[in-house]
C-alpha cells in the first residue's frame, strides 16, 4: 500500500481522512480484493498517526463492509466499490456520508413505524403521490434528490410527530449528499438495480398504508441499510 502523509484538513477526523486515503487505494485497485492490509503499526508509520486513530479509521472501514478483520490473522480487503464513488464525491467524505445514513435508519425507522400507527388518507395519499413522482425519475435515470426527500418527509409528517419532521430538515444536507451519490450511482447502473430500489420504497408504503407498524419499520430500515450498502457495491453497477 502506497502511503502518503495525511493532508490535515481541519473540517474532518484523521480517521476519517485515513479511511478516504485507504479508500482511494480499494477504489483504484493498488489494494486489490482479496489483498492483506499492512499492519496498525505499519500504517501509523507510514501516514504518520497514531494506532489509535489507525483503529478507528479501520473500525468504519470494516462497519462499511469495505474490509475484514481475520482474528490472528490481519485486515483484509472485502469490496471493491465503484470507481465512480469518488468521481461522485471525495474519498475523504466517504466517512462521514456512511455515518449519517446508518443515523437515519435508527430514527426512519422509528418515523415509518409511527406514520404506520397515524397516517390518515390524506397523509397515505401525499406519501404515493411523492413516491409516483420519484418512480418516474428512477425509471428516466434521471433520479431527483427533491423526489426522494419529499417522500421520507411525508412519512415524517404521517407520524404526527413534529420533532421527527425537524430532524430530516435539519438533517437536510447531510441526507442530500448521500443520495445525490446514491442515486448517480444508481443511475449508473442496471435495471435491476433501480427495479429493486423502487421495490423497496414501494413496500415501506404498503406497510404504512396497512397500518403495520412493524413491518413498515423494518421495511424502512432495511432500505436505507441497503442503500447504505449500494454506495459501496460495485457489483450493482455493472
Amino acid at each position: 500500500m502506497t502511503a502518503p502523509k495525511l493532508k490535515i484538513k481541519k473540517r474532518q477526523t484523521l480517521a476519517d481522512q485515513l479511511y478516504g486515503q485507504v479508500l482511494e487505494q480499494i477504489v483504484s485497485n493498488k489494494l486489490a480484493q482479496g489483498e492483506k492490509l499492512p499492519s496498525e503499526h505499519q500504517i501509523a508509520t507510514a501516514f504518520g498517526v497514531s494506532r489509535p486513530v489507525v483503529r478507528e479509521a479501520l473500525r468504519k472501514l470494516q462497519e462499511d463492509g469495505l474490509v475484514e478483520a481475520r482474528r490472528g490473522v490481519g485486515t483484509f480487503v472485502r469490496r471493491r466499490p465503484s470507481e465512480k464513488l469518488i468521481e461522485y464525491t471525495t474519498a475523504g467524505s466517504v466517512a462521514g456520508l456512511m455515518r449519517a445514513m446508518e443515523a437515519r435508519i435508527t430514527v426512519e425507522k422509528a418515523t415509518a413505524r409511527m406514520a404506520a400507527l397515524r397516517a390518515n388518507p390524506k397523509d397515505i395519499a401525499r406519501i404515493e403521490t411523492a413516491l409516483q413522482v420519484l418512480e418516474e425519475s428512477m425509471q428516466a435515470r434521471t433520479p431527483s434528490f427533491d423526489a426522494d426527500y419529499q417522500f421520507h418527509r411525508a412519512i415524517a409528517e404521517a407520524s404526527g410527530n413534529e420533532v421527527f419532521i425537524q430532524m430530516l430538515d435539519c438533517a437536510r444536507d447531510a441526507i442530500e449528499q448521500g443520495i445525490d451519490v446514491a442515486q448517480k450511482l444508481t443511475r449508473e447502473g442496471t435495471q435491476n438495480r433501480i427495479d429493486v430500489v423502487i421495490s423497496e420504497h414501494r413496500q415501506i408504503l404498503e406497510a404504512i398504508r396497512a397500518g403495520d407498524a412493524e413491518v413498515a419499520g423494518v421495511s424502512m430500515a432495511y432500505h436505507l441499510l441497503q442503500a447504505r450498502t449500494r454506495i459501496t457495491d460495485h457489483a450493482g453497477i455493472a
